[in-house]
């Protein structure tokens, strides 16, 4: 199963990514968690010690590596390279689960990222149609990673927002992306709910088809996402309406 997750920065995307990681693990389940967002710390909240991650920098940014796989500094390089072996060399394990740092797609500028993004997009065709692990694709606010044929392999786009129209505005976009690429499944989580008032935004933004949940305000998700490295899932209330909600993604994408 393939689910890529994502939303606007600050909404609590990279926390909920960590937690689903770390939940189909528990289940005996193995899983890739893949650092696509080059802003977030997926790594980080997943408990990665801090000396592992500086040693791990994101994949798109390996120049060296890059230029082997691509045939050198030439003009004309392989649209297709051989990546099979970077996932296993350059992962790090934490039980059932695996982690890896991607990086984003470059953009914009003066220099020329053709090669690194043409590798970059090998990737993603190794990870998405080639592994045989569920993964999970922390992504950032866009879905740039995906082509066409990628994205037909992504069993679930799960957006993450929280009751801002900013926020819900970013979701519309990725939405659009998500339908023009021909994603099957698009859900939206909403996330930092303080209230009913909160509450009935996202439900007048988004048919119940599409909510598949609400995840309440919670100053436990807030200490994760800032004093990182607590592998224990939350409890209660709170715990309750996660599982519900990841084992909604879990049906979806079956």
């Amino acid at each position: 199963m393939k689910i890529a997750i994502s939303g606007k920065g600050g909404v609590g995307k990279t926390t909920f990514a960590a937690n689903f990681a770390q939940w189909l693990s528990r289940k005996d389940i193995s899983v890739l968690a893949v650092d696509a967002d080059p802003d977030a710390s997926l790594g980080t909240i997943l408990g990665i010690p801090d000396d592992t991650l500086a040693n791990l920098k994101p994949i798109v940014d390996m120049k060296e590596l890059i230029e082997e796989r691509m045939g050198g500094s030439g003009t004309y390089y392989p649209l297709n390279p051989n990546v099979d072996d970077v996932l296993d060399d350059y992962s790090v394990a934490l039980g059932d689960l695996r982690f890896f740092r991607m990086g984003n797609v470059k953009g914009g500028g003066t220099s020329c990222y053709c090669k690194e993004n043409s590798f970059l997009r090998a990737l993603v065709n190794s990870l998405i149609l080639g592994e045989k692990d569920t993964v999970i694709l922390d992504m950032g606010a866009g879905i740039e990673q995906l082509t066409r044929g990628t994205a037909l392999g992504v069993d679930v786009l799960v957006i993450v927002t929280e009751p801002s129209k900013v926020s819900v505005q970013t979701v519309k976009v990725i939405q659009k992306l998500a339908a023009e690429l021909g994603i099957p499944r698009v859900l939206v989580v909403g996330n930092k709910v303080r209230n009913p008032k909160d509450e009935n935004f996202l439900r007048d933004h988004f048919p119940s088809e599409q909510l598949i949940g609400i995840i309440p305000y919670s100053d436990e998700l807030l200490e994760m996402s800032l004093n990182t490295g607590n592998l224990e899932l939350p409890g209660g209330s709170l715990g309750v309406e996660l599982n519900t909600i990841y084992q909604k993604i879990v049906d979806e994408g079956r």
